[in-house]
This record gives C-alpha cells, structure tokens and sequence, in this order.
C-alpha cells in the first residue's frame, strides 16, 4: 500500500503513527506528496490535494485520517482501538473530537502562516489563536479524563494520538504557545510524545 503524507501535516502523523503501532511499515510505503502547488504530480493521483491518502493493493484509494486509520487497524483482524461500549464509549468519541477539534484549528492557523505574508489573513490568524487558547484551557482540566491517562509504554488510542498530534504542531508554529498556564497537559505531552511510534513520527521544525 502506498501513504501520501506530508511531514507537516498532523492528521498524515496521527495514520503513520497507526501504522507503526500495527508494525505496518513493511506494508506501507510512505510518500511525500506536493500540495498547495499549482500542477502538482500528485493531484493525479488524489484530485483533493490532501493527506493523507492511503492507495490499497486493489487500486483503492481512502482519504481522511479517520478512515484510514479505522481501516489499517482492521486489516489483520486485531485491532487495537477499538472503543469500548456504552457511555466509556461516548466518552472516548467526546474526547478524540475534542482533540481533533483542536488540531483542526491549528491546522487552519497553519495553513494561513504558509502563505506569503502579504495574503495572510490577520482576523484568521487572531481567531485561530484565541480558539487554541481557549482548547488548551479545556485541556488542562480534561487531561485528567481516565481514557487519556497513559504513560509511552501502555497501549495507546485515537484520543491521545489526535491529542499528541495536534500538541506537537507547536515545532511548526513559532506563536503557538500552549504549554505556559498548562502544567498538567505539558507533563502529559512529554510522557506520551516519548513513545517510540510518536517520536519517529515527529514533524522537523519549520526553518
């Protein structure tokens, strides 16, 4: 199979670390595709542009990270996040969108910082920074939840990845600063970033 990623992206992160965690990566390859360039190679082969895109063996092609992600932990027939039933389940789906809500902000607020300067969009940029502020805060207090306690060496699910994945935006984004007033969520952070399927998966800082 064949992963279309790009190493900023957090939603590409949170599938390659699915894949890892399934010990996947003889069965995936993973390539960096160029979005957001006018006559891209890539978008013949995904007309939307985005990552990550997951082309299977069949010739079928999934995009969106949720999908993917549902689908590789399936593919061996022992899947490893599966959501508990009844209310521990609802309560695991409130806080992987929590988190996901959160990395889509960040996402947004990247995506203005990556144009030329003179087309960023001031009022964008000012809301997505308020909105982090204001998901960091929530944070602080719902890192306590029992489904997003954990340590790198105990079985993980989608609501830490997404959380991880989108905390880690801040190598990307040098005026994103979630960690002061947050002392509980940055301990959390640096115990679960340290697990080996999120430090391989690590975004370079911007240069």
């Amino acid at each position: 199979m064949k992963l279309y990623i790009t190493e900023g992206s957090p939603y590409a992160r949170i599938v390659r670390t699915v894949v890892i965690e399934k010990g996947f990566e003889s069965r995936v390859e993973i390539i960096y595709a160029k979005t957001r360039a006018a006559g891209s190679p890539y978008y013949q082969i995904n007309p939307s542009g985005r990552v990550p895109y997951l082309v299977r063996d069949d010739g079928v092609a999934l995009e969106e990270s949720q999908l993917i992600s549902a689908y590789l932990d399936q593919l061996d027939g022992k899947p490893l996040f599966t959501l508990p039933t009844g209310e521990p389940g609802w309560e695991a789906r409130r806080l992987e969108a929590l988190a996901r809500s959160l990395a889509d902000g960040l996402a947004v607020w990247s995506r203005e910082n990556a144009r030329p300067e003179n087309e960023r969009s001031p009022t964008t940029i000012k809301h997505e920074t308020a909105r982090a502020a204001r998901m960091s805060d929530v944070w602080e207090k719902e890192i306590n939840h029992p489904w997003m306690q954990g340590a790198s060496h105990l079985p993980i699910n989608m609501a830490q990845i997404t959380l991880v994945c989108a905390l880690g935006m801040e190598v990307r984004n040098p005026d994103l600063h979630w960690r002061p007033g947050h002392p509980t969520l940055s301990a959390w952070y640096e115990r679960m970033a340290a697990r080996p399927s999120l430090v391989a998966t690590a975004p370079p800082p911007l240069h």
